[in-house]
Protein backbone atom coordinates (compact mmCIF):
# COMPACT_ATOMS: atom_id res chain seq x y z
CA UNK A 1 0.00 0.00 0.00
CA UNK A 2 1.00 3.63 -0.37
CA UNK A 3 0.10 6.36 2.09
CA UNK A 4 -2.23 9.18 1.16
CA UNK A 5 0.03 12.27 1.31
CA UNK A 6 -2.91 14.31 2.59
CA UNK A 7 -3.13 12.09 5.68
CA UNK A 8 0.46 12.84 6.73
CA UNK A 9 1.23 16.31 8.13
CA UNK A 10 3.82 17.91 5.83
CA UNK A 11 6.28 18.74 8.60
CA UNK A 12 5.87 15.54 10.62
CA UNK A 13 8.87 13.19 10.55
CA UNK A 14 7.94 9.77 9.18
CA UNK A 15 9.35 6.59 10.72
CA UNK A 16 8.73 3.07 9.47
CA UNK A 17 9.32 0.25 11.94
CA UNK A 18 9.72 -3.23 10.46
CA UNK A 19 9.67 -6.39 12.60
CA UNK A 20 9.50 -10.17 12.29
CA UNK A 21 5.97 -10.09 13.75
CA UNK A 22 3.62 -7.19 14.44
CA UNK A 23 0.88 -7.75 17.04
CA UNK A 24 -1.74 -5.01 16.65
CA UNK A 25 -3.85 -6.53 19.51
CA UNK A 26 -7.06 -5.36 17.82
CA UNK A 27 -6.33 -7.52 14.77
CA UNK A 28 -4.50 -10.71 13.76
CA UNK A 29 -0.69 -10.88 13.93
CA UNK A 30 1.22 -9.74 10.85
CA UNK A 31 4.26 -11.69 9.73
CA UNK A 32 7.07 -9.46 8.42
CA UNK A 33 5.01 -6.43 9.37
CA UNK A 34 5.54 -2.70 9.42
CA UNK A 35 4.19 0.24 11.41
CA UNK A 36 4.27 3.69 9.80
CA UNK A 37 4.52 6.62 12.22
CA UNK A 38 4.09 10.31 11.44
CA UNK A 39 5.09 12.53 14.33
CA UNK A 40 3.48 11.02 17.42
CA UNK A 41 0.72 9.07 15.65
CA UNK A 42 0.47 5.73 13.89
CA UNK A 43 -0.47 6.10 10.23
CA UNK A 44 -0.60 2.49 9.05
CA UNK A 45 -0.02 -1.12 10.18
CA UNK A 46 0.66 -3.39 7.20
CA UNK A 47 2.73 -6.20 5.74
CA UNK A 48 6.19 -5.00 4.79
CA UNK A 49 5.77 -6.43 1.30
CA UNK A 50 2.64 -4.34 0.75
CA UNK A 51 4.16 -1.02 1.81
CA UNK A 52 5.44 1.64 -0.56
CA UNK A 53 7.87 3.38 1.79
CA UNK A 54 7.43 7.16 1.72
CA UNK A 55 10.47 8.95 0.24
CA UNK A 56 11.19 11.02 3.33
CA UNK A 57 10.70 8.13 5.78
CA UNK A 58 13.34 6.80 8.10
CA UNK A 59 13.23 3.01 8.13
CA UNK A 60 14.15 1.17 11.32
CA UNK A 61 14.49 -2.58 10.80
CA UNK A 62 14.08 -4.15 14.24
CA UNK A 63 14.88 -7.60 12.87
CA UNK A 64 13.83 -10.70 14.79
CA UNK A 65 11.33 -9.00 17.09
CA UNK A 66 7.70 -8.91 18.01
CA UNK A 67 6.41 -5.34 17.76
CA UNK A 68 3.31 -4.58 19.82
CA UNK A 69 1.59 -1.74 21.65
CA UNK A 70 3.22 -0.44 24.80
CA UNK A 71 1.85 -2.12 27.92
CA UNK A 72 -0.70 -0.13 29.94
CA UNK A 73 -0.42 -0.57 33.70
CA UNK A 74 -3.83 0.33 35.12
CA UNK A 75 -2.82 0.35 38.79
CA UNK A 76 0.45 1.05 40.55
CA UNK A 77 1.95 2.66 43.65
CA UNK A 78 5.27 3.99 42.36
CA UNK A 79 6.15 5.69 45.63
CA UNK A 80 6.21 2.31 47.42
CA UNK A 81 8.88 0.84 45.13
CA UNK A 82 11.58 1.21 47.78
CA UNK A 83 9.66 -1.11 50.11
CA UNK A 84 10.39 -4.12 47.90
CA UNK A 85 11.12 -7.20 49.98
CA UNK A 86 10.60 -5.41 53.30
CA UNK A 87 7.13 -6.75 54.10
CA UNK A 88 6.93 -10.51 54.41
CA UNK A 89 3.46 -12.02 53.87
CA UNK A 90 1.27 -11.90 56.97
CA UNK A 91 -1.49 -14.23 58.08
CA UNK A 92 -4.04 -11.42 58.24
CA UNK A 93 -4.59 -8.55 55.82
CA UNK A 94 -4.89 -6.05 58.67
CA UNK A 95 -1.43 -7.10 59.89
CA UNK A 96 -0.01 -6.09 56.50
CA UNK A 97 -1.86 -2.77 56.76
CA UNK A 98 -0.18 -2.16 60.11
CA UNK A 99 3.24 -3.03 58.66
CA UNK A 100 3.02 -0.74 55.67
CA UNK A 101 1.64 2.10 57.79
CA UNK A 102 4.60 1.75 60.13
CA UNK A 103 7.05 1.60 57.20
CA UNK A 104 5.65 4.75 55.60
CA UNK A 105 5.81 6.69 58.86
CA UNK A 106 9.61 6.65 58.77
CA UNK A 107 9.90 7.99 55.22
CA UNK A 108 10.49 11.58 54.13
CA UNK A 109 9.94 13.45 50.87
CA UNK A 110 13.24 12.34 49.33
CA UNK A 111 12.52 8.68 50.13
CA UNK A 112 9.19 8.80 48.31
CA UNK A 113 10.70 10.73 45.39
CA UNK A 114 13.54 8.26 44.92
CA UNK A 115 11.10 5.37 45.21
CA UNK A 116 8.72 6.89 42.63
CA UNK A 117 11.49 7.50 40.10
CA UNK A 118 13.00 4.05 40.63
CA UNK A 119 9.63 2.45 39.97
CA UNK A 120 9.07 4.55 36.86
CA UNK A 121 12.45 3.43 35.54
CA UNK A 122 11.51 -0.20 36.09
CA UNK A 123 8.26 0.21 34.18
CA UNK A 124 9.98 1.83 31.20
CA UNK A 125 12.62 -0.91 31.02
CA UNK A 126 9.98 -3.64 31.16
CA UNK A 127 7.66 -2.32 28.51
CA UNK A 128 5.04 -0.20 30.24
CA UNK A 129 4.34 3.03 28.35
CA UNK A 130 1.32 4.26 30.35
CA UNK A 131 0.63 3.88 34.07
CA UNK A 132 -2.25 4.73 36.38
CA UNK A 133 -0.48 5.64 39.62
CA UNK A 134 -1.83 6.28 43.11
CA UNK A 135 -0.14 9.35 44.59
CA UNK A 136 0.19 9.29 48.35
CA UNK A 137 2.62 12.24 48.21
CA UNK A 138 1.08 14.74 45.75
CA UNK A 139 3.90 17.18 46.48
CA UNK A 140 5.98 15.09 44.05
CA UNK A 141 3.83 16.35 41.18
CA UNK A 142 4.38 17.56 38.52
CA UNK A 143 8.18 17.41 38.85
CA UNK A 144 8.38 13.61 38.72
CA UNK A 145 6.33 13.59 35.51
CA UNK A 146 9.09 15.55 33.81
CA UNK A 147 11.67 12.97 34.90
CA UNK A 148 10.09 10.03 33.05
CA UNK A 149 8.94 9.42 29.46
CA UNK A 150 5.95 7.45 30.81
CA UNK A 151 2.40 8.59 30.27
CA UNK A 152 1.28 8.96 33.87
CA UNK A 153 -2.28 9.20 35.16
CA UNK A 154 -1.92 10.38 38.75
CA UNK A 155 -4.78 9.58 41.12
CA UNK A 156 -4.57 11.56 44.36
CA UNK A 157 -5.03 9.29 47.36
CA UNK A 158 -7.51 10.36 50.03
CA UNK A 159 -8.22 8.72 53.38
CA UNK A 160 -9.53 10.46 56.47
CA UNK A 161 -10.36 7.90 59.17
CA UNK A 162 -7.11 8.23 61.12
CA UNK A 163 -6.63 11.96 60.57
CA UNK A 164 -10.24 12.81 61.56
CA UNK A 165 -10.21 15.57 58.94
CA UNK A 166 -13.48 16.74 57.44
CA UNK A 167 -14.36 15.14 54.06
CA UNK A 168 -14.83 18.54 52.40
CA UNK A 169 -11.36 19.60 53.53
CA UNK A 170 -9.76 16.40 52.20
CA UNK A 171 -11.47 16.60 48.83
CA UNK A 172 -10.89 20.33 48.55
CA UNK A 173 -7.16 19.85 49.04
CA UNK A 174 -7.04 17.21 46.29
CA UNK A 175 -9.03 19.33 43.84
CA UNK A 176 -6.85 22.35 44.59
CA UNK A 177 -3.79 20.29 43.65
CA UNK A 178 -5.42 19.18 40.41
CA UNK A 179 -6.40 22.73 39.42
CA UNK A 180 -2.98 24.12 40.36
CA UNK A 181 -1.23 22.11 37.63
CA UNK A 182 -1.32 23.58 34.09
CA UNK A 183 -4.08 21.93 32.10
CA UNK A 184 -1.73 21.00 29.27
CA UNK A 185 0.10 18.49 31.45
CA UNK A 186 -2.79 17.36 33.60
CA UNK A 187 -3.53 13.64 33.71
CA UNK A 188 -5.15 13.36 37.09
CA UNK A 189 -7.99 11.80 39.03
CA UNK A 190 -9.18 11.03 42.54
CA UNK A 191 -8.57 7.98 44.69
CA UNK A 192 -10.54 7.58 47.92
CA UNK A 193 -8.29 4.77 49.10
CA UNK A 194 -10.81 2.11 50.16
CA UNK A 195 -14.21 1.92 51.85
CA UNK A 196 -12.67 0.98 55.20
CA UNK A 197 -10.11 3.83 55.17
CA UNK A 198 -12.57 6.56 54.20
CA UNK A 199 -15.90 7.88 55.39
CA UNK A 200 -19.29 7.82 53.66
CA UNK A 201 -19.16 11.60 53.44
CA UNK A 202 -15.88 11.55 51.51
CA UNK A 203 -17.19 8.91 49.10
CA UNK A 204 -20.35 10.92 48.40
CA UNK A 205 -18.41 14.14 47.82
CA UNK A 206 -15.89 12.37 45.58
CA UNK A 207 -18.63 10.83 43.45
CA UNK A 208 -20.32 14.21 43.00
CA UNK A 209 -17.08 16.06 42.18
CA UNK A 210 -15.95 13.40 39.73
CA UNK A 211 -19.24 13.58 37.82
CA UNK A 212 -19.20 17.36 37.58
CA UNK A 213 -15.50 17.65 36.68
CA UNK A 214 -15.35 14.51 34.52
CA UNK A 215 -12.57 12.97 36.58
CA UNK A 216 -11.62 9.29 36.72
CA UNK A 217 -11.71 7.61 40.13
CA UNK A 218 -9.76 4.67 41.57
CA UNK A 219 -10.86 2.74 44.67
CA UNK A 220 -9.40 -0.40 46.26
CA UNK A 221 -12.53 -2.43 46.98
CA UNK A 222 -13.39 -5.93 48.21
CA UNK A 223 -9.68 -6.67 48.44
CA UNK A 224 -9.76 -8.97 51.47
CA UNK A 225 -12.13 -11.39 53.14
CA UNK A 226 -11.83 -9.24 56.27
CA UNK A 227 -13.14 -6.18 54.40
CA UNK A 228 -15.99 -8.24 52.97
CA UNK A 229 -16.92 -9.58 56.42
CA UNK A 230 -16.80 -6.09 57.92
CA UNK A 231 -19.22 -4.60 55.40
CA UNK A 232 -21.45 -7.59 54.78
CA UNK A 233 -22.00 -8.63 58.38
CA UNK A 234 -20.68 -5.81 60.59
CA UNK A 235 -18.16 -8.05 62.33
CA UNK A 236 -14.71 -9.61 62.08
CA UNK A 237 -11.09 -8.72 62.75
CA UNK A 238 -10.97 -5.61 60.54
CA UNK A 239 -14.23 -4.40 62.06
CA UNK A 240 -12.90 -4.86 65.61
CA UNK A 241 -9.52 -3.25 64.79
CA UNK A 242 -11.04 -0.14 63.23
CA UNK A 243 -13.71 0.14 65.93
CA UNK A 244 -11.00 0.15 68.61
CA UNK A 245 -9.34 3.00 66.73
CA UNK A 246 -12.48 5.08 66.98
CA UNK A 247 -13.84 4.72 63.44
CA UNK A 248 -17.61 5.20 63.11
CA UNK A 249 -18.77 1.71 62.11
CA UNK A 250 -22.38 2.58 61.34
CA UNK A 251 -21.73 2.11 57.60
CA UNK A 252 -21.05 -1.63 58.14
CA UNK A 253 -23.38 -4.61 58.11
CA UNK A 254 -25.43 -3.16 55.25
CA UNK A 255 -24.17 -5.22 52.32
CA UNK A 256 -20.98 -5.99 50.40
CA UNK A 257 -18.15 -3.47 49.79
CA UNK A 258 -19.31 -3.16 46.16
CA UNK A 259 -22.84 -2.36 47.34
CA UNK A 260 -21.34 0.19 49.74
CA UNK A 261 -19.80 2.05 46.78
CA UNK A 262 -23.14 1.87 44.95
CA UNK A 263 -24.98 3.48 47.87
CA UNK A 264 -22.51 6.35 47.78
CA UNK A 265 -22.70 6.97 44.05
CA UNK A 266 -19.24 5.79 43.05
CA UNK A 267 -20.07 2.94 40.69
CA UNK A 268 -19.86 4.19 37.12
CA UNK A 269 -17.90 4.04 33.88
CA UNK A 270 -15.33 6.48 35.31
CA UNK A 271 -14.44 4.08 38.15
CA UNK A 272 -11.47 1.72 38.24
CA UNK A 273 -12.33 -0.80 40.95
CA UNK A 274 -9.07 -2.40 42.04
CA UNK A 275 -8.86 -6.02 43.30
CA UNK A 276 -12.58 -6.94 43.63
CA UNK A 277 -11.69 -10.32 45.12
CA UNK A 278 -14.66 -11.01 47.42
CA UNK A 279 -18.11 -10.59 45.94
CA UNK A 280 -21.71 -11.08 46.97
CA UNK A 281 -24.01 -12.94 44.53
CA UNK A 282 -25.41 -9.79 42.85
CA UNK A 283 -22.18 -7.76 42.79
CA UNK A 284 -21.03 -8.82 39.32
CA UNK A 285 -24.34 -7.86 37.74
CA UNK A 286 -24.17 -4.51 39.52
CA UNK A 287 -20.62 -3.82 38.31
CA UNK A 288 -21.67 -4.71 34.77
CA UNK A 289 -24.75 -2.51 34.89
CA UNK A 290 -22.69 0.49 36.01
CA UNK A 291 -19.94 -0.23 33.42
CA UNK A 292 -17.23 -0.28 36.09
CA UNK A 293 -13.69 -1.24 35.06
CA UNK A 294 -12.01 -3.88 37.24
CA UNK A 295 -8.24 -4.00 37.75
CA UNK A 296 -6.62 -7.31 38.69
CA UNK A 297 -3.08 -7.42 40.12
CA UNK A 298 -2.00 -11.10 39.87
CA UNK A 299 1.22 -11.08 41.90
CA UNK A 300 -0.34 -9.06 44.72
CA UNK A 301 -3.29 -11.46 44.65
CA UNK A 302 -0.93 -14.40 45.10
CA UNK A 303 1.03 -12.61 47.85
CA UNK A 304 -2.09 -12.27 49.99
CA UNK A 305 -3.29 -15.80 49.17
CA UNK A 306 -6.74 -14.57 48.17
CA UNK A 307 -9.42 -16.88 46.81
CA UNK A 308 -9.37 -17.50 43.06
CA UNK A 309 -10.09 -14.29 41.15
CA UNK A 310 -13.48 -14.41 39.40
CA UNK A 311 -12.06 -13.46 36.02
CA UNK A 312 -14.26 -15.68 33.87
CA UNK A 313 -17.43 -14.59 35.66
CA UNK A 314 -16.56 -10.89 35.41
CA UNK A 315 -15.62 -11.17 31.74
CA UNK A 316 -18.71 -13.19 30.90
CA UNK A 317 -20.82 -10.37 32.33
CA UNK A 318 -19.20 -7.94 29.90
CA UNK A 319 -17.02 -6.19 32.49
CA UNK A 320 -13.76 -4.71 31.25
CA UNK A 321 -11.05 -6.45 33.30
CA UNK A 322 -7.50 -5.17 32.99
CA UNK A 323 -4.11 -5.60 34.65
CA UNK A 324 -1.98 -3.65 37.10
CA UNK A 325 1.21 -4.29 39.01
CA UNK A 326 0.10 -2.86 42.36
CA UNK A 327 3.25 -2.08 44.37
CA UNK A 328 6.39 -3.94 45.34
CA UNK A 329 5.27 -3.70 48.97
CA UNK A 330 2.96 -6.64 48.24
CA UNK A 331 5.50 -8.86 46.55
CA UNK A 332 7.75 -11.44 48.21
CA UNK A 333 10.44 -13.21 46.21
CA UNK A 334 13.33 -15.55 47.07
CA UNK A 335 16.45 -13.64 48.11
CA UNK A 336 18.30 -14.27 44.84
CA UNK A 337 15.50 -12.77 42.74
CA UNK A 338 15.31 -9.03 42.12
CA UNK A 339 11.85 -7.54 42.53
CA UNK A 340 10.76 -5.33 39.64
CA UNK A 341 7.57 -3.67 38.57
CA UNK A 342 6.76 -5.50 35.35
CA UNK A 343 3.53 -6.26 33.54
CA UNK A 344 5.29 -9.23 31.92
CA UNK A 345 5.61 -10.73 35.41
CA UNK A 346 1.93 -10.02 36.05
CA UNK A 347 0.89 -11.63 32.76
CA UNK A 348 2.98 -14.71 33.46
CA UNK A 349 1.49 -15.01 36.96
CA UNK A 350 -1.99 -14.74 35.49
CA UNK A 351 -1.17 -17.48 32.97
CA UNK A 352 -0.11 -19.73 35.87
CA UNK A 353 -3.18 -19.07 38.03
CA UNK A 354 -5.61 -19.17 35.08
CA UNK A 355 -4.13 -21.71 32.63
CA UNK A 356 -7.37 -21.74 30.63
CA UNK A 357 -6.71 -18.23 29.32
CA UNK A 358 -5.35 -17.72 25.83
CA UNK A 359 -2.19 -15.59 25.60
CA UNK A 360 -4.02 -13.20 23.25
CA UNK A 361 -6.63 -12.52 25.94
CA UNK A 362 -3.97 -11.91 28.58
CA UNK A 363 -2.19 -9.46 26.27
CA UNK A 364 -5.45 -7.64 25.64
CA UNK A 365 -5.92 -7.20 29.41
CA UNK A 366 -2.49 -5.51 29.63
CA UNK A 367 -3.03 -3.23 26.65
CA UNK A 368 -6.43 -2.53 25.09
CA UNK A 369 -8.48 -3.20 28.24
CA UNK A 370 -6.29 -1.02 30.45
CA UNK A 371 -6.40 1.75 27.85
CA UNK A 372 -10.20 1.72 28.00
CA UNK A 373 -10.12 1.80 31.81
CA UNK A 374 -7.92 4.92 31.77
CA UNK A 375 -10.20 6.64 29.29
CA UNK A 376 -7.93 6.31 26.25
CA UNK A 377 -9.56 3.66 24.03
CA UNK A 378 -8.21 3.55 20.47
CA UNK A 379 -5.51 6.02 21.52
CA UNK A 380 -3.13 3.65 23.32
CA UNK A 381 -3.00 -0.13 23.80
CA UNK A 382 -3.57 -0.88 20.10
CA UNK A 383 -1.62 -0.51 16.86
CA UNK A 384 -4.23 1.21 14.69
CA UNK A 385 -4.23 4.34 12.53
CA UNK A 386 -4.44 7.60 14.53
CA UNK A 387 -3.44 5.91 17.80
CA UNK A 388 -0.48 7.24 19.74
CA UNK A 389 2.86 5.84 18.63
CA UNK A 390 3.43 3.87 21.84
CA UNK A 391 5.17 0.61 20.93
CA UNK A 392 7.56 -1.96 22.37
CA UNK A 393 9.71 -4.67 20.83
CA UNK A 394 10.52 -8.09 22.29
CA UNK A 395 13.06 -10.53 20.77
CA UNK A 396 11.41 -13.38 18.87
CA UNK A 397 12.34 -15.68 15.98
CA UNK A 398 9.62 -18.35 16.20
CA UNK A 399 6.37 -19.07 14.42
CA UNK A 400 3.80 -16.31 14.05
CA UNK A 401 1.16 -18.49 15.76
CA UNK A 402 3.25 -18.59 18.96
CA UNK A 403 4.14 -14.90 19.11
CA UNK A 404 1.53 -13.90 21.70
CA UNK A 405 2.55 -16.76 23.99
CA UNK A 406 6.20 -15.74 23.67
CA UNK A 407 5.36 -12.16 24.67
CA UNK A 408 3.38 -13.25 27.73
CA UNK A 409 6.33 -15.42 28.81
CA UNK A 410 8.98 -12.76 28.13
CA UNK A 411 11.35 -12.08 31.02
CA UNK A 412 13.38 -8.97 31.70
CA UNK A 413 13.69 -5.76 29.73
CA UNK A 414 12.29 -4.94 26.31
CA UNK A 415 14.58 -4.48 23.32
CA UNK A 416 12.97 -1.16 22.39
CA UNK A 417 10.23 1.16 23.58
CA UNK A 418 8.64 4.19 21.95
CA UNK A 419 6.25 6.63 23.65
CA UNK A 420 4.51 9.27 21.60
CA UNK A 421 6.86 8.75 18.67
CA UNK A 422 10.01 9.16 20.78
CA UNK A 423 12.35 6.39 21.85
CA UNK A 424 12.14 5.64 25.57
CA UNK A 425 14.39 2.59 25.09
CA UNK A 426 16.33 2.94 21.87
CA UNK A 427 16.94 -0.26 19.90
CA UNK A 428 20.52 -1.51 19.84
CA UNK A 429 20.83 -1.14 16.07
CA UNK A 430 19.07 1.32 13.81
CA UNK A 431 19.44 0.96 10.07
CA UNK A 432 19.15 4.15 8.00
Amino acid sequence: MSLDPKSVPSKSPITVLRARVVLPISGPPIENGAVVIAGNLIQAVVRWADLAVPKRARVVDLGEMVLLPGLVNAHCHLDYTGMAGQLAPTKQFIDWLKLITMSKSGWGYSDFAESWLAGAGMLVRTGTTTVGDIEMVPELLPEVWAATPLRVFSFLEMTGVKSRRLPLEILGEALAKITSIPIGSRRMGLSPHAPYSTTPGLLLLTADAARHLNLPVVVHVAESDQEFEMYMYGEGKMYDWLARGGRDMSDCGLGSPVQHLERHGLLGKNLLAVHVNYLAPKDIALLAKRQVHVVHCPRSHTYFRHRRFALSELSAAGINVCLGTDSLASLHLPKKQVAELSLFEEMRELAITHPELKPEFILQMATKNSAAALGMPKQIGELIPDAQADLIAVPYAGKIADAAKAVVNHRGNVAASMIGGNWAVEPAAIFP
